[in-house]
Order: C-alpha cells, then structure tokens, then sequence
C-alpha cells in the first residue's frame, strides 16, 4: 500500500511541561510519509531546546512571535503539502500507530474525506482515562445547537476538504476556531466515525485554555452556528427534525412508545447519517457498517 502524506501542525507558545511527549507522540508513530510542523509563538521557558532536540525530524519549526493559536495553525497549514491533515497541541498527544490506522482508511475509502476517532482523554501523567465512542454527526445536529462535541484531536481530513473550506481556519476567533472549521466541513463533507484511538485531550488541573474558558468557546460557536449560511432546504428539514424530536420525546416520556424508530427513519431519509467505519476480526480489515 501506497501511504499517503500525513501533515500534522503542532502550535506552541511556552507550552514545555508537554511539549515533548506532544512531539512524540507523533515521531515515534513510525509512519514513513510524514510532514510534521511545529509552530512556536516565540516561547522563553525552553521549549525552543526542546523544539532543536528533534529538528531534523521536522519537516519545518520556527519561533516567533504571533496572533495566537490559530495565528500559529494557519501558518503551519500554509507550509504543510500533505494529502492528509490534521494538528495536534502541544499538551495533547495521538496513539501509538494511529496514523498507519489513518492511511489505511483513507486509502480504502476513497469517499471518506472527513474522519473522527473515538473520543479519549489523558491525565498530566499521560495515562489513558477515558475512552468513548464517536457519536455520529450531521450538519442539522450543529445547526440545532447540537454540537458538543468533535474532539479536535481525533479528527483528521483530506487536503481537497480543506480546500473547499478555504483553505484556512478563522484566525479572528480566539477559543472555537476548530467549531467553525467543522462547520465549513460540513457544508461539504459528511463526518465518518471509526472506532479506533487516533488522538487524545490532556485533561490538566490548572492553566488550560479550553477548559478554563469553556463559556466563551460557547458564545463563540453559537455566534458562528447564527451566521452560518444555511440553506432553505436545510431550513426545512431541520424544522422537521426538530418537531420529530419533540414526538420521540414525549412519546419516551410518557412510555406510550418507547422507541426513536420515527426519528430513525426521518434521519435515514434526509439526513443520509453516515456509516460507522469498523474492524472486522476475520479480514483484518476496516469495512463500512
């Protein structure tokens, strides 16, 4: 098999507590095609020492200063010419051999252009926490305030969907660049979900960004979701989605029917949710279920 180019942008600004487990998480994959980029917002608590232990395993590093996070991503997207991309921050780290698992789904199924992982968790240790499977995701769950949440570091895509997004990541958002990302995707792509550990979220007891500022991701993602250009069409069936949803609840609730099969087939009819991507044993092989 052919692997196809992996880009992984890493953006750092005196992030040196994680920043080399970050990194290793990405060489120690093994993986043949690889660009990894790092990004540094001009750090001055030793990251820089850590970034010139592994330089000649980037394919490009600078340090400097910039406009934040998604500053820092835009220019390393910018130098990035992989076929597949993705990023991954400098206190969060991928599973060991979780980009050959990529490469294998990308390659098998041409269609997918847009994939996320189960969901998993690590503590400052590094230790896996938690682990919970991919929900599967439409356009209509984000346009019904439904979104919480992809997580960024298990999510990867084809360089073509960037494309079509624009090739760029809001850079005037300070907290839910990645939200409004997945939104253009979606205005393009479905998301696929796959079962396997591709990428994790440090959870960190003090000074994480995400965390700490948890209510002004939120008024940033529902400010773009209010902005977003949704057609008259999607209108229509999220109208009609929305009134399903309030039959299969009450109908829940009051245990007359306990059963989502309405809700069911109205998603199967408009929302063509996609397929769940799995292992199957006997093949050794992922395949479409």
């Amino acid at each position: 098999m052919n692997l196809p180019k992996i880009s992984i942008v890493t953006p750092n600004y005196n992030g040196v507590k994680y920043l080399e487990e970050t990194i290793l998480s990405v060489l120690n994959q093994g993986y043949p095609n690889l660009e990894y980029i790092v990004i540094d917002g001009g750090s001055t608590d030793g990251s820089v020492d850590i970034i010139k232990k592994y330089e000649k395993n980037l394919s490009y590093w600078i340090s400097e200063k910039d406009k934040g996070l998604y500053h820092a991503l835009q220019k390393g997207f910018d130098k990035s010419t992989g076929e597949i991309m993705a990023w991954i921050n400098s206190d969060d780290k991928y599973h060991p051999m979780s980009f050959f698992t990529i490469a294998e789904i990308f390659t098998s199924f041409p269609k997918v252009n847009w994939l996320t992982g189960s969901q998993t968790f690590f503590d400052e240790k590094g230790r896996t926490l938690d682990a919970r499977a991919g929900k599967k995701w439409t356009k209509y769950d984000f346009y019904d305030y439904n979104y919480k949440w992809i997580q960024q570091e298990s999510t990867i895509w084809r360089r073509p969907l960037w494309q079509k997004a624009g090739n760029r990541i809001n850079t005037n958002l300070k907290y839910a660049g990645d939200f409004e990302l997945w939104l253009r995707f979606f205005r393009h792509e479905k998301l696929y979900v796959i079962s396997a550990l591709i990428g994790g979220f440090r959870l960190r007891s003090a000074n994480q960004l995400s965390l700490d500022c948890i209510e002004e991701y939120i008024v940033e993602a529902e400010n773009c979701i209010k902005k977003e250009p949704i057609s008259a069409y999607d209108i229509a069936v999220l109208k009609k989605y929305r009134q399903i949803k309030k039959i299969t609840t009450f109908l829940n609730k009051t245990k007359i029917l306990r059963t989502n099969r309405f809700q069911y087939k109205f998603e199967k009819k408009y929302f063509t949710k996609t397929q769940n991507i799995v292992f199957d044993r006997l093949s050794q092989k992922f395949e479409m279920k």
